[in-house]
């Protein structure tokens, strides 16, 4: 059972609450007016409602793949980690992202647009409320450290919507619950508004879960996203700072398994910094709080769970993994060279009659990333390979893996009548994801031993996943080993990228990791260069400058009548 569970709550629209140890599911009972609202209970039910977005959903299940928490389509289909996936005609808008040719009336943009708004408005007016209600304007008042902390969750929540924004299309609005009766224009910096928010959630929130309640977030996941800010902003010192507090705050990484980051049954965790709480089965919602923005991005065919053959690795992802004779990432691009690619591109007996080749050099986290042909896949049996993939021509050999669940947890873990809808969190920073980030920090402030060992407790973690056998043998030469040195920054900050990638593929972050290393071109034109081999679609390819960001939806700037400006270049 979730501890969390969401309701749709706007200002005009609330329910009775009778507020106890978890979040409560109700359906809206009637209008209430803003003066109605101006309790504790309303207060808290506002609140609710602002965690509610994150999700990315306000109603019903399908529609909601750009503002998914996971991000697969702007971090990863948008970077060389994955493919669109499917067939071609289907979603054709997310063909357009992947080979970044987007306009401003693609409705993935307008989603993420619509539902991080919608997120902001009800951070907004949880705010709005709560200080009409501490002013005096309604009956009993929260305590001071109670207001307080709901400030400090509804402002890191609101830092997070406005932060998806701002990754994504750059010139943005900021609005807040002082903000009325006219457009903002976007011609401002909103990173510095960013920073605020957090810095007030660090020194407002404590490092006890708000009301004791899982799925809360707290001082750590302010700590680790205003470190994270801070990376972005390349302000190191002040990110290292933050993010090696939240190290030194948990446990070490190497005694957490790394397979429960995307167990349904282990979830929320001690790696688990700030995760998107889902639900499904029991709320009453038909499946609206569960990871309704991944329903798209399952294998396709005779499997347990066949909604719709999108988001598939990438050639060029499966072969990152490969590893050199002492068991370290081949950092030279060489990992290119005799490309593996399972069976694609074979026909005939050759096709019905591949064998996996259990010799290759893997590091043992590609399973856990990547379904591959003749390699056990969760407990669903084995990869067959083209049967599970609906578009093999199109979005290559390869299945996503980790934002799917095992067959024996489908009836428990999956909304009533729609198994494509889990209850899965998604880990929006995990801890494996801040040592990273601090190791980064590490290397920009000439700290390479600090980010050796950050990057080593990385790879010792991984070293200790079960490999996984077929008929009794390993699937592949496992191998992950520790670097020995780090012997020049060079090196240094290309073995930390190298194993954000490796250690995160899949889960959102990819694409805005090149943004801000600044090596979109190069990375995804070597990139369509070489996956081009394999798919027509991607050869050609240039990217260009103001491909670092996407275009504003077209109808948000008609709307504004002119006070909204439309991103260079587009």
């Amino acid at each position: 059972m979730k501890q969390i569970k969401y309701i749709f709550l706007s200002l005009l629209i609330c329910s009775t609450f009778s507020c106890k140890k978890e979040f409560l599911t109700v359906q809206p009972q009637g209008e209430l007016t803003e003066s109605q609202l101006t309790t504790q209970d309303g207060v808290e039910g506002l609140l609710v409602g602002a965690y509610g977005l994150l999700n990315g959903n306000v109603n019903g299940t399908y529609g909601n793949y750009g503002a998914a928490p996971s991000q697969w389509l702007f971090g990863e289909v948008a970077s060389d980690n994955a493919h669109k996936g499917s067939s071609v005609g289907d979603q054709p808008n997310m063909n357009a992202i992947e080979q970044h040719a987007p306009t401003s009336t693609n409705d993935n943009l307008a989603n993420l647009w619509d539902r991080c708004f919608e997120g902001i408005q009800r951070c907004n007016n949880t705010l709005k409320i709560l200080g009409n209600l501490q002013g005096g304007q309604g009956t009993v008042k929260f305590s001071d450290a109670r207001a307080k902390e709901i400030q400090g969750e509804a402002r890191l929540l609101r830092a997070h919507y406005y932060f998806f924004l701002v990754r994504v299309f750059k010139s943005v609005p900021y609005v807040t619950e002082a903000t009325s009766g006219t457009f903002v224009p976007n011609d401002k910096d909103i990173y510095p508004n960013i920073v605020d928010d957090l810095t007030f959630a660090v020194a407002n929130l404590s490092t006890t879960k708000p009301r004791n309640q899982k799925g809360r977030v707290d001082k750590y996941a302010a700590q680790a996203y205003l470190g994270k800010v801070y990376l972005y902003q390349k302000k190191y010192t002040e990110a290292y700072d933050l993010l090696n507090a939240v190290i030194l705050a948990k446990p070490d990484l190497t005694t957490l398994p790394y397979s429960d980051n995307f167990d349904i049954t282990k979830e929320g965790g001690p790696e688990a910094i700030m995760s998107v709480e889902h639900s499904v089965g029991t709320d009453g919602t038909g499946g609206d709080n569960g990871n309704v923005g991944d329903i798209l991005n399952f294998p396709y065919g005779n499997t347990p769970i066949n909604c719709c053959g999108f988001f598939q690795p990438t050639i060029d992802l499966a072969n990152s993994f490969k590893v050199d004779a002492n068991g370290l990432p081949l950092l030279d691009g060489s990992y290119r060279t005799n490309a593996y690619k399972s069976d694609f591109g074979l026909v005939g007996a050759a096709k019905d009659n591949y064998v996996l080749d259990k010799t290759l050099p893997l590091d043992p986290r590609i399973e856990a990333t990547i379904g591959r042909r003749g390699v056990p896949y969760r407990d669903w049996g084995i990869m067959a390979g083209d049967t599970w993939i609906r578009d093999a021509s199109n979005g290559g050999p390869f299945v996503a893996v980790k934002n799917t669940i095992e067959s024996a947890q489908i009836a428990s873990g999956t909304a009533p009548g729609t198994t494509n809808v889990t209850g899965l969190n998604v880990n929006l920073i995990r801890l494996a994801d801040v040592y990273l980030m601090a190791a980064e920090c590490a290397v920009e402030n000439n700290n390479l031993p600090r980010a050796l060992a950050l990057v080593n407790a990385v790879r010792q973690r991984a070293a200790k996943i079960t490999p996984q056998q077929v008929n009794g043998t390993p699937a592949a030469a496992y191998r992950v080993s520790q670097y020995t040195t780090f012997p020049t920054a060079a090196y240094a900050r290309n073995a930390v990228r190298f194993e954000r990638r490796l250690e995160l593929a899949m889960e959102g972050h990819r694409f805005f990791d090149l943004v801000r290393w600044g090596i979109v071109k190069q990375t995804l034109e070597s990139y369509f260069a070489f996956e081009g081999g394999f798919f027509d679609y991607l050869k050609g390819i240039n990217i260009e400058t103001r491909d670092d960001y996407f275009p504003l939806p077209q109808d948000q700037i008609d709307r504004s009548k002119g006070t909204l400006k439309q991103s260079p270049g587009y």
